[in-house]
């Protein structure tokens, strides 16, 4: 007899599958099966995951996966919300010459409908393709590039209601 998913597994492969699509196809917008981080932390975290969110009444759900609560600099997984400034960025784990993979994966909200435009080149983008991201503080986008130094940097998540978009450490991102 073959198990039967239950809804909550059916609901976090789908939201982990949409995970993957956008991430490997930076800048294009994917639908999750439900809205806010509570999905994304059913689909990513376990017990070997080391995490820090924001807002606090994400903790629950985190403990819930079994994983580990951590100050921000040492997190594999970054829940940051909806950002009102800058200082969170620099702090951010982006991996090592020897270890690039221990870069962290970053979620945070922005309005995946507004501007400013920007224009994403690289890896699993045909050419170029030109987004709107908004709701993120002045600067933002010259500090990721400031921060990335390729293969080290961070995967970083943008969650707008139940739509994300992935822009991987390896997406350059220029302001239009």
């Amino acid at each position: 007899m073959q198990p039967v998913p239950s809804a909550e597994d059916t609901r976090a492969n789908a939201t982990y599958d949409a995970l993957l699509w956008a991430l490997s196809r930076p800048g294009q917008i994917r639908e999750l099966p439900d809205t806010g981080e509570q999905q994304i932390i059913d689909a990513l975290l376990d017990r070997e995951c080391r995490v820090y969110a924001a807002d606090p009444r994400l903790i629950p759900a985190i403990l819930r996966s079994g994983a580990e609560v951590a100050e921000l600099e040492e997190a594999d997984h970054v829940f940051l919300g909806p950002l009102t400034s800058l200082g969170a960025l620099p702090q951010i784990c982006r991996g090592s010459d020897l270890y690039p993979d221990d870069g962290a994966t970053v979620i945070l909200s922005a309005d995946l409908t507004k501007a400013p435009r920007l224009r994403l080149t690289g890896p699993g983008v045909d050419g170029s393709l030109d987004v709107g991201i908004g709701g993120l503080p002045i600067g933002f986008w010259q500090d990721r590039r400031r921060l990335m130094r390729y293969p080290m940097g961070f995967e970083l998540f943008v969650l707008d209601g139940n739509r994300i978009m992935g822009l991987p450490r390896s997406t350059n991102v220029g302001v239009l």
